[in-house]
């Protein structure tokens, strides 16, 4: 299991933010931390309509980018704390122009947001570096999916898919989880899911339905300024989370046996029970459901199972209140 908390634009354009949110993802159990590289100017135009006016301080879309941006040097910095901190620095590009600061900075893979699924001119750019890809199918169809997998193996890409719904937050009825066995089914490729709904449930139950890479936006409060804030999991209930998904996985790697129980030879024998007669009973009696109790251990009377097969039958000897059951005590045909 590969789990990614996203970061995204929750530091608001603050570096030492940045810094706060890489030293507090340190101490969760996560392996890897993901950010979004803009580049306003090769990205997006003043005429960008989305979530224009969420912010005071931007009178456009475009001014938000510009502002979440980043210098080189600071990118390095970013990623050399990433490193000391243990944990795999990623980040989705948003054009052209941050590949290549990527590559500058240095990066393991490349996460594709559902956005750029079909920009293929970004996919020919990030092929060529010849990087694994993780790709988000939040917008898309199975039908331009297609597209995108076939582009990407004709480019002999090292790619996986994560089930995702963009919605946020994500409601219950959006999660799509089922879409994580479909597309492992559809792609023959590593599936997992990528989260947005502020719930440490969602990506617990992803991780029980066979998803292998996890990816959720974190944030230190819900109250924090930021587009992803209420899409969030706020870090101190990360760790539970990771333990639990942990827990799956390893759980997922051991299938239990059914079939075969010897294991619990001994449990059985403790905690199963033979039948007792629950009121003293006279030679002859014939025993009746009313008679019949079960008591532990299993071995000293007639198994509690076999109640059935006692009905009926006189008994050869007077018994006891709460005496056990035996053959020798039940008349034979």
């Amino acid at each position: 299991m590969f789990i990614i908390a996203e970061i995204a634009q929750a530091h608001n354009g603050s570096i030492q933010k940045v810094y706060d949110y890489i030293d507090a993802l340190e101490e969760t159990g996560i392996d890897a931390i993901k950010f979004q590289t803009h580049i306003a100017e090769a990205e997006s135009s003043i005429h960008e309509p989305f979530r224009v006016k969420f912010s005071d301080q931007d009178a456009t879309r475009f001014d938000y980018w510009k502002r979440m941006e980043f210098s080189k040097d600071q990118w390095i910095e970013i990623k050399k704390r990433c490193d000391t901190a243990g944990l795999e620095f990623m980040s989705s590009p948003f054009s052209n122009a941050a590949v290549d600061l990527l590559e500058e900075i240095g990066i393991q893979r490349y996460k594709i947001g559902s956005g750029e699924v079909n920009n293929f001119l970004l996919l020919e750019k990030i092929a060529a570096t010849g990087k694994p890809v993780i790709v988000s199918s939040g917008m898309s169809s199975f039908a331009e999916l297609d597209e995108t997998v076939k582009f990407l193996k004709d480019k002999n890409v090292n790619f996986s898919i994560l089930q995702c719904t963009t919605s946020y937050p994500t409601a219950p009825e959006q999660y799509g989880l089922n879409v994580i066995q479909e597309l492992k089914d559809k792609y023959q490729v590593t599936i997992g899911y990528s989260d947005h709904s502020a719930d440490i449930g969602t990506c617990i139950a992803a991780t029980a339905l066979g998803a292998e890479i996890l990816e959720f936006h974190a944030v230190f409060n819900h109250t924090d300024f930021g587009p992803d804030a209420t899409s969030s999991i706020e870090i101190k209930d990360i760790p539970v989370m990771v333990k639990s998904i942990r827990n799956i996985t390893l759980s997922r790697k051991h299938p239990i046996d059914k079939s075969n129980n010897s294991q619990y030879a001994e449990l059985k024998r403790i905690f199963e029970k033979s039948l007792s007669v629950n009121k003293t009973l006279p030679k002859g009696h014939i025993l009746t459901f009313e008679d019949l109790e079960a008591k532990k251990p299993k071995g000293f009377g007639i198994n509690a199972s076999r109640f059935q097969s006692v009905i009926g039958r006189p008994i050869t000897k007077e018994l006891q209140k709460w005496d056990f059951l035996t053959e020798s005590d039940i008349e034979h045909e």
